[in-house]
C-alpha cells in the first residue's frame, strides 16, 4: 500500500534488455501514481478539473491515507511552485522532469499565475499517450493555442509539442546532451530563473545518474531552485518493504541509498552543486497544512489507523535546493526565518497564498536583477 504514493520518473542504466524491464516497471508507476491522484480528486480531496481527461477513474477505491498523502504531497508542492511564481512575478520557467499525467500547467493558466514557460519531460511513451490526449481534448489543448500568439504554428509531433508558452518532450533524463539539446530547441533560457520539479524521478536512476542530473542543473542555470519529493527513512523495516514491494513488480528503486534520512538528501543536493538544500518529512508538513483544510479533507472519508498514515508520511519528504544566490530561498519560503531551516517551508505551507496579480510573460530578465525584486504583496 505504501508503494502507491510513488510516481511517474526515469530510471535504469543506458539501452539494454535489462534496462528495457526496467524502465517499463518504472513507466507503470506513472499509472498507479496518475490513478491514485484521479481517485483522490473524484472524492473531493483537491479540484483537479483536467485530470479526468487525461487519466481513466479506477474501479478500485483507493485506502484514505493515500489519499491524504497524495493529498499533502500536491498541496506542498503547490504552494512551492506559487512562492517562487510571486517572488519573479512569473518571469522565470518550470521544467517538470518527469510530469507524467501532471495539469500543473493548466491550472496555473487558470490562475492567470503561468511562468514565461512551462517545459514537462518524461518517457518518450508517457509523452507520446499524454500529446494523444491533448490533441484530441479541446480542454487541453485550446489553453495551448490561445496562449500560442505568435505568427508559426505550432511544432508539433508524435513526441514533442511545442509553443510559446508550454512544451512536452519525450527524452531520457540519463541522456543529458539530448535533454539538453530537446530543451533549447524548444527555448528553453538559462539566464531566465528556474524551477525544476522531480517528483518521484531520482530514487529511480542510480545514484552516479541523478548527481549527474542535479550537476547539470545547478551548473546551466544562473538561478535555479529545484524542489525533490520522494522517499526517506528507507533503511528500517518499513522502508524495505516497500523496496521488496517494488522489486516483485520489477520496478528497483536503483537510487534507494540516497533514500536514507533528511540529511543524505540534503547532501546529495549540496555535494552536486545547489548553494542551498533543506528537506521536511511529510508528516511533519502535514501537521502543519491550515488546520481548516486539513479538517476538511478528514471528513471525507474515515481513516481506522492514524498510526498507518504517520508511518507512510515519515517515509516521504520534501527536498528543496536552490542556487544563485541565497535570496532566493530566504525569501521565497519566509524573510524571518534562517533560510537553511524548514521552518520557512512550514509557514508557507500553513498559510493560503494570497492572490498574486495576473502574471505576463514578458522579455528574459537577468538573473541578478532578479534577485533584488522586492517581494510582492501578501502574507
Amino acid at each position: 500500500m505504501a508503494g502507491s504514493l510513488r510516481e511517474h520518473s526515469f530510471a535504469c542504466s543506458p539501452s539494454s534488455s535489462s534496462c528495457d524491464t526496467d524502465d517499463e516497471g518504472v513507466r507503470g508507476t506513472c499509472e498507479d501514481a496518475s490513478l491514485c491522484k484521479r481517485f483522490a480528486v473524484s472524492i473531493g480531496y483537491w479540484h483537479d478539473p483536467y485530470i479526468q481527461h487525461l487519466v481513466r477513474l479506477s474501479k478500485e477505491r483507493k485506502a484514505p491515507e493515500i489519499n491524504r498523502g497524495y493529498f499533502a504531497r500536491v498541496h506542498g508542492v503547490s504552494q512551492l511552485i506559487k512562492a517562487f511564481l510571486r517572488k519573479t512575478e512569473c518571469h522565470c520557467q518550470i521544467i517538470n522532469l518527469g510530469a507524467g499525467m501532471d495539469t500543473t500547467f493548466w491550472k496555473l493558466k487558470d490562475e492567470d499565475l503561468l511562468p514565461s514557460k512551462y517545459f514537462e519531460v518524461d518517457f518518450t511513451m508517457i509523452v507520446t499517450r499524454k500529446l494523444h490526449n491533448i490533441k484530441n481534448k479541446p480542454i487541453l489543448f485550446n489553453p495551448i493555442v490561445e496562449l500560442h500568439t505568435a505568427a508559426d504554428t505550432l511544432q508539433m509531433d508524435g513526441h514533442t509539442l511545442d509553443s510559446e508558452r508550454y512544451a512536452i518532450i519525450g527524452a531520457d533524463l540519463r541522456d543529458l546532451s539530448e535533454l539538453e539539446e530537446k530543451l533549447k530547441k524548444c527555448n528553453m533560457n538559462t539566464q531566465l530563473p528556474t524551477l525544476l520539479i522531480t517528483e518521484c524521478v531520482l530514487v529511480y536512476m542510480t545514484p552516479e545518474q541523478s548527481a549527474n542530473l542535479l550537476k547539470w542543473a545547478a551548473s546551466i542555470f544562473e538561478t535555479a531552485m529545484i524542489i525533490n519529493y520522494e522517499q526517506v527513512n528507507m533503511d528500517d523495516r518499513f522502508g524495505q518493504i516497500m523496496i521488496e514491494n517494488l522489486r516483485r513488480r520489477q520496478c528497483d528503486l536503483a537510487g534507494v541509498e540516497t533514500c536514507k534520512s533528511l540529511e543524505s538528501q540534503k547532501e546529495r543536493l549540496l555535494s552536486s552543486g545547489w548553494e542551498t538544500a533543506s528537506a521536511v518529512n511529510m508528516m511533519e508538513l502535514y501537521t502543519r497544512l491550515p488546520r481548516e483544510e486539513v479538517n476538511r479533507i478528514e471528513s471525507l472519508e474515515f481513516l481506522d489507523e492514524m498510526e498507518l498514515l504517520e508511518q507512510l508520511m515519515q517515509h516521504y519528504c520534501l527536498c528543496w535546493g536552490t542556487r544563485g544566490g541565497q535570496e532566493l530561498e530566504f525569501f521565497i519560503l519566509a524573510p524571518h526565518v534562517p533560510s537553511t531551516s524548514a521552518l520557512g517551508l512550514l509557514q508557507v505551507l500553513s498559510s493560503d497564498l494570497a492572490p498574486v496579480c495576473p502574471c505576463q510573460a514578458g522579455p528574459p530578465i537577468e538573473s541578478s536583477s532578479w534577485l533584488l525584486f522586492p517581494l510582492n504583496n501578501g502574507p
